[in-house]
Order: C-alpha cells, then sequence, then structure tokens
C-alpha cells in the first residue's frame, strides 16, 4: 500500500489516505483523526483497509484534486546512517583521504533534526548561508511500524512500517567548518529534510526484495534530476549496510518508536559534493556546480514515486558565516 498525507484544495485539514492508480481513498472516516504514525500501528490495518476499498464504502478523490503533504509530518525522530560505501570511499578520496576501515566493521548514523521535516512540491525557503554551497543527498528511508528496543538484525525487517524517499539537504560550507571540531553535522544539515511522497508498505515491494543473511535489500532505482537535468543515478540494492542491521545498532539499549525515521545515507554519485570531487579529480579546472536559488530538486526512487521541490531564499543580510570571533 502507498499511504499518504494529504489536505483537499478547500480545506488545511491533514487527512490520510491510500493511493492507488491515482484515485486517493480517505480513511479518516474509518479511522477517526489519526496520522500515518497511529495508523501503522493498528493490528491488521492493512486488510481492513482493502475491506474499505473492496466495499466500495471509500471517500475518493483524484490524486489531481488535493495536495500531498510529507507522510510522516511529525516524526519522533530522525536517524541517518553511512550505509553505501561508494559514495563514502569515493567522496573520501576526492579530497585524498584513505577509506575508513571501521565502515566494513559496523553501521553507523546521525541525528538530524526531526522538526526541520518537508514533503513534496512544497517551496524550501533557506537562510542565506545554506545557499552557501548549498547540496541534495538522494537516499532511501524506511519509517519504523513496531516498537522495539535491543533488536536483532535476524528480527528488524518486521519493525518496518514502510519506505520513502529522503533528500537530505546539506549546507556544506556550514557543515565542512563544523566538522573540523569533530562534532555534528549540526546547523550545516539541520535546516530541511524532505520525505515523501508516501510511505509505501513492505509487502508492495516484495517482488524487489533480495533476501541476504543480514535481512532484506530491495533492487530499486534511484535518480536525482536539477532543473530537469539527471545528475545522480544510483540502487538501493547498493545498500552495504543493510536497514536490519542499521536498526540493530540504533536500538542497542534504546527503544525505538513508530514513527521513528531511518536514512539509509547517500548513494553513490548521489550528491554534488561527490560529483564535483570526482570531477575535479579528472579536470582540475572543473567548475563546482551548487544547488542555487530557484533550482529546482526531483527525485524519484522506483516504486515509491517522486519528490519534487523549489529552492528559495529568505530575504535577509542574517549570517552566522560572519560571525567569527
Amino acid at each position: 500500500m502507498k499511504l499518504i498525507t494529504y489536505k483537499k484544495e478547500d480545506s488545511n485539514q491533514h487527512q490520510i489516505g491510500v493511493l492507488k492508480n491515482n484515485i486517493v481513498y480517505n480513511l479518516n472516516k474509518y479511522y477517526g483523526n489519526i496520522s500515518i504514525i497511529e495508523l501503522i500501528q493498528k493490528d491488521n490495518y492493512q486488510n481492513q483497509i482493502a475491506e474499505f476499498i473492496l466495499n466500495g464504502d471509500c471517500l475518493k478523490n483524484d490524486l489531481n484534486n488535493i495536495t500531498l503533504l510529507c507522510p510522516i509530518p511529525n516524526p519522533n525522530s530522525l536517524r541517518d546512517a553511512y550505509a553505501f560505501r561508494q559514495h563514502v570511499e569515493t567522496s573520501r578520496a576526492n579530497r585524498g583521504a584513505a577509506m575508513i576501515p571501521e565502515f566494513d566493521q559496523f553501521p553507523v548514523f546521525y541525528f538530524s533534526n526531526h522538526n526541520a521535516i518537508f514533503g513534496t512540491n512544497e517551496n524550501i525557503e533557506l537562510m542565506p548561508d545554506h545557499l552557501e554551497k548549498l547540496d541534495y543527498e538522494l537516499e532511501f528511508a524506511i519509517v519504523i511500524g513496531k516498537a522495539g528496543k535491543n533488536i536483532l538484525a535476524k528480527d528488524a525487517d518486521k519493525h518496518i512500517a514502510g519506505f520513502t524517499i529522503l533528500n537530505d539537504l546539506s549546507a556544506r560550507t556550514l557543515q565542512m567548518e563544523e566538522m573540523k571540531l569533530n562534532l555534528g553535522p549540526a546547523k550545516g544539515k539541520d535546516f530541511a529534510n524532505i520525505l515523501g511522497p508516501c510511505l509505501v508498505t513492505p509487502d508492495e515491494l516484495e517482488h524487489k526484495s533480495i533476501d541476504t543473511p543480514s535481512g532484506k535489500k530491495y533492487n530499486l532505482e534511484m535518480k536525482c534530476f536539477v532543473n530537469g537535468e539527471l545528475l545522480s543515478k544510483g540502487n538501493t540494492k547498493d545498500m552495504n549496510w543493510t536497514f536490519a542491521e542499521i536498526i540493530e545498532r540504533a536500538s542497542y539499549g534504546v527503544e525505538l518508536y513508530p514513527g521513528d525515521v531511518i536514512g539509509s545515507g547517500t548513494v553513490g554519485t548521489g550528491c554534488l559534493l561527490e560529483l564535483n570531487g570526482t570531477k575535479k579529480r579528472e579536470t582540475p579546472n572543473y567548475s563546482e556546480r551548487w544547488i542555487k536559488e530557484g533550482d529546482e530538486i526531483e527525485m524519484q526512487i522506483e516504486g515509491i514515486g517522486e519528490i519534487k521541490n523549489k529552492i528559495m531564499k529568505v530575504a535577509t543580510s542574517h549570517s552566522i558565516l560572519k560571525l567569527k570571533k
């Protein structure tokens, strides 16, 4: 199932539904004023919804007559992992650094800002400092549906409610300054994370799954376009750490809750930082490319859909880059 949060053109009220063949089946009639986080905790909810649709009792809307919102507009937390070896190894090589041996020993993640969440088709208004080497990051993400602590990898896939696309916008100038202090990322990545367009339940992608001893992988093509130009392309199956392994580490001594979001990290070639570095190694005088005001970023993952956002700039002279002692 493709679960969505949306609003109708004549209302600001958030509603939830199922998207099927460009038709939105409203679920609030049966479940009341609840969120997707609350829905995914209900026993047997998918069979209930299938029965509602089959009986023809659901209120229906055409996809063109509603506004899609972030499917999980208020996640409990947002972790972002480092699962694609190609991205890590290439990015390090681009700056003359050897690959970190620890990457192959255990999965790592950081906490991002779960209150800076946007959905598809939203204009993203950023401060001027964010546009100093602004970058996108093309990522696959999961939402936890079943709470747990000390979850073993062999059991972890059962805790996943569904999958979505994540664009982890990154202000590289801020990030690079901060990371010299071996702390963060903080201000370089705390201002905008885009999720959507829907939450796809695991059964919907089962035909694209790959069983491994460390949990499931999925064979889904990933793409990112800027102003219609294809810049990044990868596949979710190239994750070197499965979500099951990431859940095992994240839940060690810590309760995971329904509505927690975990990103995969950037797919290989999935950001301008990596692409610029590769180009400069090949052509030393290459002029770096970054996201600018007015640019439109579109991300696609096979079986999930696409998210599309335009970058805007706040009209202010306020700058933390200039607040140096």
